[in-house]
């Protein structure tokens, strides 16, 4: 992939890592930076070799969200058309991230605010520095809580009365409070290294399989227990036609650990 110009991407064999990397100001996100990390993580459909995704800020810190300057100030001047259009472009970013095939794992560290708040919330997976100061703190400025999807995914991943707390108030989520309430999947010190094996046992493994149960997990979201059965019931049989489920058996029945390719 190229190097994008408003964040920093790597790869480290197939584990991409993208860094937010504006540290003089905990790394806020602009017009151009949530243009670019909607096209970034649409592009990661494409690429195959990467296959699982850590997200991270740099110096300290995840995202103070949208910067204030950059952001805040133009929109108040813009028209209704214009704010449509930018308030859609935000919410493709979470689009592209739910719908990339790669599993998404947050490092959180420092200030995690606003739109940081909720790049966190879309990935998969999520773990926490003790540091990390967590804040859907959109009704700080006059909006509502419902922003970028908040509303739909926050009650899913903490319950709807905590997120209801946390949306109406604008009040930050301690590392110990994401962690008890399932936002967080662990806390680490520091938190990145966690976050990287993670990633790389995800990529270790049956990757294909993975994907569909990124996509089961938000499909499923709007269906009914027998219509979710269903979608699942032809989600597995098309993975049994998979090679990584016949090397899985075939390395069972020969007592060895399977080496999956993801296809």
């Amino acid at each position: 992939m190229k190097q994008p110009k408003h964040f920093l991407w790597r790869a480290e064999g197939k584990v991409g890592v993208v860094t937010l990397d504006r540290p003089e100001r905990k790394n806020p996100l602009t017009f151009d930076s949530y243009a670019e990390l909607r096209d970034h993580f649409r592009a990661l459909a494409h690429e195959p070799g990467i296959k699982a995704v850590v997200l991270r800020g740099e110096g300290g810190d995840f995202s103070s969200g949208g910067d204030v300057h950059e952001i805040i100030g133009p929109l108040t001047k813009m028209t209704m058309p214009q704010l449509l259009d930018f308030t859609r472009m935000t919410g493709d970013v979470v689009k592209a991230m739910r719908h990339c095939p790669q599993p998404l794992i947050a490092a959180v560290e420092g200030v995690c605010a606003g739109a940081g708040a909720i790049l966190a919330m879309a990935c998969d997976l999520r773990y926490a520095a003790p540091s990390a100061k967590t804040a859907f703190l959109f009704v700080r400025v006059g909006l509502a809580g419902c922003d970028m999807g908040a509303c739909a995914m926050l009650p899913r991943i903490i319950g709807q009365g905590r997120a209801a707390e946390l949306l109406y108030t604008g009040r930050s989520m301690s590392t110990e409070e994401g962690h008890a309430w399932g936002f967080y999947n662990a806390i680490a010190d520091p938190v990145l290294p966690p976050a990287m094996q993670a990633a790389h046992a995800l990529a270790e493994g049956p990757t294909a399989a993975h994907a569909m149960t990124k996509k089961m997990l938000h499909q499923e979201w709007n269906a009914g227990l027998d219509e979710a059965i269903e979608m699942e019931a032809q989600a597995q049989a098309i993975l049994m036609r998979n090679q990584d489920f016949r090397r899985a058996y075939e390395a069972f029945a020969a007592k060895q650990k399977p080496k999956f390719q993801g296809d």
